[in-house]
């Protein structure tokens, strides 16, 4: 294949899964080997993953959509399309046997010969898409699509192959179960993913420490064995291999590198601070929130039972208090905490001065404080200490949620503080 014949092709899909059966990962990497086989020197450039706004409507599991180019003759584009319809005739007929759900699988392909706009990935991963107005965006941008009846699957599928990867990337290996045992226990043992990431540092949030237990295989009943997170394509590679001579671990003939915008902090904003306004109120299910003053505004902090640590902070803070946190704004316009920081603290009233081992007592209105042993005087004063956050787990005055509480797209405090 010549330089001046190849054509380089961005292929985006979203939304097969449902939630009890199938999974988007697989059904992709189903498609890139038909399409391997089917086309002679076909090369796969790159693998994607990507993770979209954590409160869209239609969402499933991680809500992530895939993506990839490819790189073919551009004499190969009639075989390209006639194998991405063939799969995706396929794709449609595995849904029709889906069982019933609120929200049914809407699979769609989109396929671009060029790049597309970056701002279809932003929007989409920080915000609310309408699918109409995305819809004409991506046929006016000379893509084409293979669709059902339902098209929702474009809103991913056309973000997933604008997203644009940077040096802070990182990297997740996929790997899929064999047929026969879907449905059945994995056999992922919480000490071998430990034992993983001792040796090999370059993985990371795989296991949640707190908890004792690895984040790497699923809880579904979806076709992936495990996903193996990392800062580099060769540490996942080097880790998946690890895990697949043990014992303790069920075999995988099928596996994939994906570079992913998780740990990216993409669906956020920038760091926000304001001032306590009320006390924090406990609501059901042990979830807190709070109001801050916030920029001439009364913003909502809400820290979920979930969240651990930014929760039991929230719930110490006072009126006057100076925070900072970092959330994603939900759809009534309250701050879902994800970090928070106390900046400065109000004094916590302890009490009147002691004397004689007891609380010294007001001799009245305008009178000095008086002890009621020995009848010892002193002004009018209450004692104040600083408030204690010694207990709540924290990486420079910041707090966050254990990692098997936090979403795919936030950035862990090892990897740096917000802001920075």
């Amino acid at each position: 294949m010549s330089p001046e014949s190849s054509l380089v092709l961005r292929i985006g899909l979203d939304d097969t899964d449902h939630p009890l059966t199938g999974c988007t990962t697989s059904s992709f990497d189903e498609l890139i080997a038909l399409l391997l086989e089917r086309i002679p020197d076909a090369e796969v450039n790159e693998r994607a993953l990507v993770r979209l706004w954590p409160f869209a409507e239609r969402r499933t599991r991680g809500n992530g959509a895939l993506s990839a180019q490819i790189t073919i003759d551009g004499g190969q584009i009639g075989e390209f399309r006639e194998s991405c319809q063939e799969w995706f005739d396929g794709i449609l007929s595995e849904v029709s046997e889906h069982p019933p759900s609120k929200v049914p699988a809407a699979p769609v392909l989109v396929v671009s010969e060029g790049p597309v706009p970056e701002e279809w990935y932003w929007e989409t991963v920080s915000g609310h898409v309408d699918l109409e107005p995305r819809l004409k965006q991506v046929r006016s941008d000379g893509c084409w699509m293979l669709a059902g009846e339902r098209l929702w699957g474009a809103v991913g599928a056309s973000a997933a192959i604008a997203w644009r990867p940077n040096s802070s990337s990182t990297w997740e290996l996929i790997a899929w179960r064999e047929p026969g045992v879907i449905g059945l226990p994995r056999k992922v043992t919480s000490e071998s993913v430990r034992l993983m990431e001792l040796s090999n540092p370059m993985t990371f949030v795989n296991r949640d420490p707190t908890a004792g237990r690895g984040l790497i295989a699923p809880r579904t009943p979806c076709p992936v064995l495990y996903g193996i997170r990392g800062r580099t394509s060769e540490s996942v590679v080097k880790a998946h291999r690890w895990m697949q001579v043990r014992t303790d671990v069920e075999r995988s003939t099928r596996w994939a590198v994906h570079r992913t915008n998780q740990l990216s902090d993409d669906h956020l904003g920038t760091v926000s601070y304001g001032t306590v306004i009320n006390h924090p109120e406990e609501t059901k299910g042990a979830h807190s929130n709070v109001a801050v003053a916030s920029n001439g505004n009364r913003v909502s902090l809400v820290a979920f039972s979930e969240g651990g640590p930014v929760n039991r902070l929230l719930r110490r803070l006072q009126v006057g208090d100076r925070v900072a946190w970092l959330g994603l704004i939900a759809p009534d316009g309250a701050f879902h905490l994800e970090r928070l920081s106390l900046l400065d603290s109000t004094p916590r009233i302890a009490g009147r001065p002691q004397c004689c081992g007891k609380s010294m007592r007001s001799g009245g209105a305008g009178q000095q404080l008086r002890c009621r042993e020995c009848g010892s005087k002193t002004i009018r004063e209450w004692v104040s200490t600083d408030v204690d956050v010694s207990d709540i787990e924290a990486v420079a005055n910041w707090s966050e949620p254990a990692p098997s509480n936090r979403r795919h797209l936030s950035r862990p405090l090892e990897l740096g503080l917000p802001g920075t």
